[in-house]
């Protein structure tokens, strides 16, 4: 469904918050949620008062043309309609952030691997939430890409910095392309792995 579980986002808004990236990509962005909280809490909270004056990028792909509405074109600078293996190779931007929350599940092992990879190439960290349990879902919405294809673990993720951030029912997995000291220190935020 073109949603997430809300019980991560506080986890996620924190950990946006303290990165403040200058860009940011969302991949698989349906309701636009993350995107309307990274313009709310890196641009609103950021000490400016100027509203709509916006300086960050925040981009967006999602692969359901349906979910696409003036909502989500009001919050996202560029949004990207395809399969995003195809469309993120094609993009000419390095973001500083990609995310992807509750998107990873809906490609198949192999495939999962191939956009991780491409995300690396294309970010200077990436932020990804998928079910710790992932349950059989079918073309939800009539959308194909609804369908859950896969199930990952933290070994997943071969990175040489990663940072798991605790939560009880996801797995939310921080991979920077460097140590980020203020996650090292911060309790309950992230742990080196």
């Amino acid at each position: 469904m073109p949603s997430s579980a809300p019980n991560q986002i506080n986890q996620i808004v924190q950990l946006m918050m303290l990165l403040k990236p200058q860009s940011l990509l969302d991949i698989g962005i349906g309701f636009g949620k993350f995107g309307f909280l990274a313009r709310e809490y890196l641009e609103i909270w950021d000490g400016r008062n100027t509203y709509g004056d916006w300086q960050r990028r925040i981009d967006g792909i999602e692969a359901n043309p349906d979910y696409v509405t003036d909502l989500q074109r009001q919050i996202y600078d560029n949004i990207y309609i395809g399969d995003a293996l195809k469309v993120l190779p094609t993009l000419d931007h390095i973001y500083d952030l990609i995310i992807m929350v509750d998107v990873l599940e809906h490609f198949t092992p192999e495939d999962g691997q191939k956009l991780f990879s491409e995300c690396r190439r294309k970010s200077r960290s990436i932020l990804i939430s998928t079910p710790k349990v992932v349950t059989a879902q079918d073309d939800v919405f009539n959308n194909e890409y609804e369908r859950h294809r896969s199930q990952w673990q933290m070994e997943n993720f071969v990175a040489p910095v990663k940072y798991r951030v605790p939560h009880p029912t996801k797995l939310i997995v921080f991979l920077p392309q460097q140590r980020i000291p203020e996650l090292d220190m911060a309790a309950g935020t992230g742990q080196q792995l």
